[in-house]
């Protein structure tokens, strides 16, 4: 058993942010050719008042294709942890050989989760803003995500020079605000108190909120906004209706209430949905948008991602000499 640390999963995946997209969009059409086994996530809740909004996830997950991989992501979401100073979220992963099953590779895995989901968001960015490449984004939620999203977004987009922030917490944005300006040079960061003036700055949007209930439209939005909806429950059900939605997986977003899913209780169909990313990918379906009109990606986070970013960093960590290897792990 090969055990990759937090501290060896940076180290390999540190700069490396054009590689990790190239994965993403390969992962997303494996996915869209059927080559993929992704079972829907496991969602582990618990009965008491005080974990009301805590949970942790199982995203077990198979890619095929030239270099198949199988494995599973384990995340716990505990919004409480940012009060406390801690980190919201908190992740392992585990690689199983294809050969006899048994597990190959433990990896810390909140660095994956984070850097897998900047990456679809970029790439999404990147195939949906069309012919002009927005120099500028707005970010709500000044948090992990949101950061690694940026660093992303300048990658995928390299003529990005600004961008917006906001949060509740107007001390938390000014301080994410200097942590931008640090981690992704040739960008200008500011925070901004009020929530219409950051949704009306710049026709590109990411939100990356602990949102669990719809609170939010896109009237502030410039026209045409392209909305990065990674968390998945902040917009309206009817946004969500007017908007031109594209998913990573139809399938795994209309479940377990995220505004997708409200939207599917509320019309009895998934009508809404234009396209997957994947078939984007491979231009076997284009999507079509009226003039002003927004386009929402909501990526529900599928396992495939993660199971394909671990076994990179598991081949290129192994190469380095990085980790701990215990060879007693298993009975012999």
């Amino acid at each position: 058993m090969l055990i990759l640390r937090r501290s060896d999963v940076v180290e390999t995946l540190t700069g490396r942010e054009r590689e990790v997209i190239d994965l993403v969009a390969e992962a997303y059409r494996l996915h869209d050719e059927g080559r993929t086994a992704l079972p829907h996530s496991t969602f582990l809740r618990f009965p008491e008042e005080e974990h009301g909004r805590d949970r942790i996830i199982g995203l077990p997950a198979y890619r095929g294709g030239a270099s198949p991989v199988a494995g599973m992501k384990w995340i716990a979401s505990f919004p409480g942890n940012v009060a406390a100073g801690l980190e919201r979220a908190s992740a392992t992963v585990v690689l199983n050989s294809l050969e006899n099953g048994r597990p190959s590779a433990f990896l810390e895995g909140s660095v994956i989760s984070a850097k897998r989901t900047a990456a679809s968001a970029a790439l999404a960015a990147r195939v949906l803003s069309g012919q002009a490449p927005p120099t500028g984004v707005t970010l709500i939620g000044c948090g992990v995500i949101n950061l690694e999203i940026l660093r992303f977004l300048k990658a995928a987009l390299p003529g990005l020079r600004d961008a917006a922030l906001y949060d509740m917490d107007p001390a938390r944005a000014e301080a994410f605000a200097r942590t931008c300006t640090e981690a992704v040079p040739g960008v200008r960061a500011t925070a901004v108190k009020n929530l219409d003036a950051a949704l009306s700055g710049h026709p590109l949007l990411s939100l990356a909120t602990t949102a669990a209930e719809p609170h939010l439209d896109l009237s502030a939005c410039p026209p045409g906004t392209t909305v990065l909806h990674v968390s998945l429950r902040d917009l309206s059900v009817e946004t969500i209706l007017t908007a031109v939605n594209v998913v990573d997986d139809t399938d795994h977003v209309c479940r377990e209430r995220t505004s997708l899913d409200l939207a599917q209780q509320h019309t009895g169909n998934r009508d809404f949905v234009a396209a997957q990313i994947g078939a984007l990918l491979r231009g076997t379906t284009h999507i079509e948008r009226k003039p002003g009109q927004h386009v929402v990606y909501s990526p529900f986070g599928l396992g495939v991602l993660d199971i394909a970013l671990a076994e990179y960093v598991r081949e290129r960590a192994e190469r380095n000499g990085l980790g701990v290897r215990v060879d007693d792990f298993l009975e012999a």
